[in-house]
């Protein structure tokens, strides 16, 4: 076996061997992706955004702060209500804001920015690696089926032709559950994030 087709096996052996890998986590990505699917709806049940109620409260906010009340203006940033994230954040704010700690309501944003961003990245990563690891699941087998039809065997080809076919699906299944998902969640999280900055211009008055 002279050197070019030492280098050949050897990558055909090392394809070849990444098939399993590849085709347990696609299996693993399908699943996470049903996974997914349960919390975005668990997500979309507990969505709540009153922009009539959010106006209210900050505006009392804001009027406590300017009479320098900042127990009583704690106490209505924690009836903003609205979705999870921003509710959490209300809270948050609420207890720094009764410190008298209205600078470090800032970072906190910022750190729920973050939170966010990192939830993005669940479903972005789906949608990024499941069409890779569908098409490495495609081409794979194509070698072994190539070679199934150059000796005859037709088992071998149908079997490779049927595991590069699948993978193709679960991969794009996967990959467009992911990229939905990411779409969806994105326009959320950019609404919470409207809904945060109003709270911090809100508070704004106090510094």
């Amino acid at each position: 076996m002279d050197a070019t087709s030492y280098i050949f096996y050897i990558l055909y052996t090392f394809s070849s061997a990444l098939l399993c890998p590849v085709v347990i986590t696609l299996i693993l990505l399908a699943v996470y992706s049903l996974v997914l699917i349960g919390e975005f709806a668990s997500e979309s049940a507990r969505r709540h955004r009153d922009i009539e109620k959010l106006d209210f409260y900050c505006n009392s906010t804001r009027k406590h702060i300017v009479n320098r009340d900042l127990e009583k203006a704690a106490s209505s940033l924690r009836l903003v209500g609205q979705n999870f994230l921003v509710r959490s954040f209300a809270m948050a704010a609420a207890d720094h804001l009764e410190k008298n700690m209205i600078p470090a309501i800032e970072w906190i944003s910022q750190d729920y920015e973050i939170k966010m961003a990192k939830r993005l990245e669940q479903t972005r990563i789906v949608a990024t690696i499941a069409p890779m690891l569908g098409l490495m699941g495609t081409l794979i087998p194509l070698g072994p089926a190539l070679i199934g039809l150059s000796q005859g065997d037709i088992v071998q080809l149908a079997n490779n032709l049927m595991i590069a076919f699948a993978t193709t699906v679960i991969g794009l299944f996967a990959g467009c559950i992911g990229y939905v998902l990411t779409q969806i969640r994105k326009r959320w999280y950019w609404q919470d994030m409207a809904d945060i900055d109003y709270i911090l211009d809100t508070l704004e008055v106090g510094e």
